[in-house]
């Protein structure tokens, strides 16, 4: 327990929440990748290749990490994962929170063609996701993290004004 504390720079044992989280998900992830694969198979064969997936996508995880942790400006090692996390959950929430929206707009594939739908959608749901991302950001602490990250995309837009 010591060296994971060591290793991940956790200095409270509230902190472990995030590298649980992340081993979670990432089990979650190996499953549900090894069902796709082998699509309704024996319950024993999902659970071996999920057991090589969730290894598999572990050291590619730790590679990123390792790549990431001097690129981001982070003080700990265990605020990668919360940063993840917040990635994660704002993508799929910027889905469920843009689909009603587009629906209480009138937005729909038989009033529209069909490339102006998507369109739309993607740009709606982008405009949630740059929204949602500072608040899960700020759920989870990493407020400052998210702000300049988005201070930086809207830059990249051409939307220095708004940053400014």
């Amino acid at each position: 327990m010591d060296k994971l504390k060591t290793r991940w720079e956790i200095k409270s044992n509230w902190q472990f929440i995030f590298p649980l989280l992340g081993l979670l998900g990432l089990g979650y992830s190996a499953f549900r990748l090894s069902s796709l694969f082998l699509n309704n198979s024996n319950i024993v064969f999902n659970l071996i290749l999920s057991t090589i997936l969730f290894f598999a996508l572990l050291k590619l995880v730790l590679f990123i990490f390792s790549k990431l942790e001097k690129k981001w400006d982070v003080t700990y090692r265990w605020e990668l994962i919360s940063i993840f996390l917040v990635f994660a959950i704002t993508g799929s929430s910027s889905v469920f929170v843009g689909r009603p929206i587009i629906k209480l707009m009138g937005i729909n594939k038989d009033n529209l063609p069909t490339f102006l739908y998507w369109f739309l959608y993607i740009i709606i749901g982008f405009i949630f996701y740059q929204i949602l991302l500072v608040l899960i950001g700020w759920l989870f602490g990493q407020h400052k993290f998210f702000w300049n990250f988005e201070k930086k995309m809207l830059r990249r837009l051409g939307l220095k004004r708004f940053v400014d």
